[in-house]
């Protein structure tokens, strides 16, 4: 049982796409860290994502690798400006969701469930990256990453 939070791969910029969406490389980076997701089977049972279209179509894509069965869907309260202090209420880490949002939001929520802090950096998030979250008695922690690069 976890909780799988994953930034959005690299867009277009605005002047080449006003929706910016998700560039090739962006494509090919989520692919790819579908692909690892999907071989060491990671256990997603649903996707949730922002309404941005950059979010969205990362989404898809772990979608499509990994078919979640309770599918994917879109959701307010995870863009780069939310309030992670009151998303958090609605993590459970029973349900295997992935929320797939953007930065600073995504690393702010992880450092608020680990630290109580928003403003302590705990985790560095790359483009098309998934950190996996899990707790127990002691609280929240960081039980894996999967990142496209390793620099």
């Amino acid at each position: 049982m976890a909780v799988f939070l994953v930034q959005h791969g690299f867009s277009l910029p605005k002047d080449k796409d006003p929706e910016k969406g998700l560039s090739q490389e962006g494509k090919e980076n989520t692919l790819k860290i579908t692909q690892v997701a999907k071989s060491y089977g990671i256990p997603v049972k649903e996707i949730c994502h922002s309404t941005k279209a950059r979010a969205a179509q990362t989404a898809q894509i772990f979608n499509d690798a990994l078919a979640p069965e309770r599918g994917i869907s879109m959701i307010d309260g995870i863009k780069a400006m939310d309030d992670v202090k009151i998303f958090s209420q609605s993590i459970d880490a029973a349900k295997d969701v992935m929320y797939v949002g953007h930065l600073p939001f995504m690393e702010k929520l992880v450092s608020y469930l680990i630290c109580g802090s928003d403003d302590k950096k705990v985790f560095k998030f790359q483009n098309s990256g998934v950190v996996c979250l899990d707790t127990d008695d002691d609280g929240w922690f960081v039980k894996w990453s999967l990142s496209p690069n390793i620099s």
